[in-house]
């Protein structure tokens, strides 16, 4: 088979034998394969995130000397099963996997290990038990969006996102494009989105995104205030403290600390937007942690594969909620899948090309700048040119 090797940050064709599907396992043939950030980084900071993670248990990720076969999102066809499979379906049915499989007792990331090749090839080894049927009248295209879709949705999970908070998203490349459209889908009322990049900003209201800016001009969270006022300065928030007690101490009847706790509880105390960083990188959490308002909840989405750092005390002056989220569950994935099933979720805006794989380098290099495209997707029949 055809397929995408990167090695010492290098990404050629070669051909390559067809993997064999083990025990528990299926292959399919890749219909569609998503070029993403994460990939954009793999292939210059390996060696750190393989020595990062190593830190946490996992010893299998990409380093710069291995030939690895990159490629976590896609979609594909079933052609045969492995020994000990349910053979739930029937060649060529439509599928999706989540980017997991096992081999020796040991998972590995589909896409970022030699022991897991990905779908930037003809063929890829998925788990059964992690494979979900592609409903009728879901495209190639839009299936393999199902992997950064559901990391979007689990990442407005982990936001708790309220139908009366104001969602600030701060980049939108590919995944905080898919922020907007899963906050959007899910009935958040206003979002504002910030992007230095005019076409990816076109792409933001395409999506959903209420208010778009460009944060050299103005600040999105001045456009979130204009929603929902925001304390953005200490003595403004001590104001509040003086006056909220001279109100309540003044109470004719009522004993004034259950009407606090009261207050607290309807949300009528101070408190920010909830801010999704979607850029991943360096200086961005810096960023957000200095500009937004006080008791904003930050959700960081975007994947930094380079040391960063920030000042806590602004953090804690500030009294910011800081949430990091990697990856999504199987009800997740199957849940976004569905989303685009029914037409909750319109992914096509974010398809910017389709390539063969022969322009995969080229895409790579294209999609570091923010001017010209968002997802890329690669189709292992097409010879079409970036």
């Amino acid at each position: 088979m055809r397929a995408v090797v990167c090695h010492e940050g290098e990404l050629t064709v070669q051909d390559l034998p067809t993997p064999v599907p083990g025990r528990g396992e299926v292959l399919l043939r890749v219909t569609r394969a998503g070029i993403c950030g994460s990939d954009l980084h793999a292939r210059v900071h390996c060696d750190a995130t393989a020595d990062l993670v190593a830190d946490v248990g996992y010893r299998g990720f990409m380093r710069k000397t291995d030939s690895v076969v990159l490629g976590h999102e896609f979609a594909g066809e079933v052609i045969s099963y492995g020994p000990d499979c349910q053979k739930r379906w029937v060649p060529g049915t439509p599928v999706v996997a989540l980017p997991i499989v096992s081999h020796g007792g040991q998972s590995h990331l589909t896409g970022f290990s030699e022991s897991s090749p990905g779908a930037y090839a003809d063929f890829v080894v998925v788990n059964e038990d992690l494979t979900f049927e592609v409903p009728d009248g879901v495209t190639a295209e839009q299936a393999a969006l199902t992997e950064p879709m559901a990391v979007a949705y689990h990442a407005v999970r982990r936001g708790d996102v309220g139908k009366r908070d104001v969602a600030v998203v701060i980049g939108c490349g590919p995944i905080g494009l898919a922020v907007i459209a899963v906050l959007k889908a899910t009935g958040i009322k206003y979002v504002v989105a910030s992007d230095l990049s005019e076409k990816r900003r076109i792409l933001a209201k395409r999506v959903g995104a209420d208010v778009v800016v460009d944060p050299r001009v103005e600040s999105p969270y001045d456009k979130a205030a204009e929603r929902r006022g925001y304390v953005t300065k200490a003595p403004d928030m001590l104001a509040l403290a003086f006056d909220a007690m001279h109100r309540l101490r003044r109470l004719p009847v009522l004993p004034w600390k259950p009407v606090f706790h009261a207050a607290e509880r309807l949300g009528a105390v101070p408190s920010g937007p909830v801010v999704f960083e979607c850029v991943g990188s360096p200086g961005m959490i810096e960023n957000i942690v200095s500009g937004a308002p006080f008791r904003s909840r930050i959700v960081v989405v975007g994947v930094c594969m380079e040391p960063d750092t920030f000042r806590p005390v602004m953090a804690v002056n500030k009294e910011l909620e800081l949430r990091f989220t990697f990856y999504y569950d199987p009800a997740e994935f199957s849940t976004a899948l569905q989303m685009i099933a029914d037409g909750r979720l319109d992914v096509t805006p974010l398809i910017t090309a389709t390539i063969g794989f022969d322009s995969v380098a080229k895409a790579f290099d294209a999609l570091g700048s923010a001017e010209h495209h968002a997802k890329i997707l690669i189709d292992p029949t097409s010879n079409a040119a970036l």
